[in-house]
């Protein structure tokens, strides 16, 4: 069963960017790989930029069979929906704040914002997690 989560990056403007990825969207998976290899914000900002994932890994990697899961996993890349699968409709969505996004899918159980050099997740609930 998948664990879906969001991954934005807080602008300069106060809002918040953010991607939905489908897979492993727990604090100790996505949110140990985004705390420990996406600390530069171009990488961050590469990451947003490929749109909805599936999966979240240490590289972004290049486009790939989204149905190869053994390269995905030797190369540690990114499972893109957008570069990976040619899907539309997977671009990166803005919101005005941490609660507009907790609240813009109640289905997806983590919410993690890299602001001000270090990323942050929310819960469902809406209420920060300490990770």
């Amino acid at each position: 069963m998948a664990t879906r989560s969001h991954i934005g990056k807080k602008q300069s403007d106060g809002t918040i960017k953010y991607i939905y990825c489908h897979w492993d969207g727990y604090p100790e998976y996505n949110g140990e790989i985004l705390k420990n290899h996406y600390t530069d914000e171009a990488k961050i900002d590469a990451l947003l930029e490929l749109g909805d994932i599936s999966s979240l890994n240490e590289e972004i990697g290049e486009k790939h069979d989204f149905n190869n899961h053994d390269l995905r996993v030797e190369n540690k890349w990114v499972c893109s929906y957008k570069r990976d699968r040619d899907e539309s409709d997977t671009e990166a969505r803005i919101v005005s704040d941490i609660t507009e996004l907790t609240q813009s899918g109640n289905w997806t159980e983590y919410h993690y914002v890299y602001d001000n050099g270090k990323w942050r997740c929310w819960g469902s609930n809406g209420r920060e997690i300490i990770f």
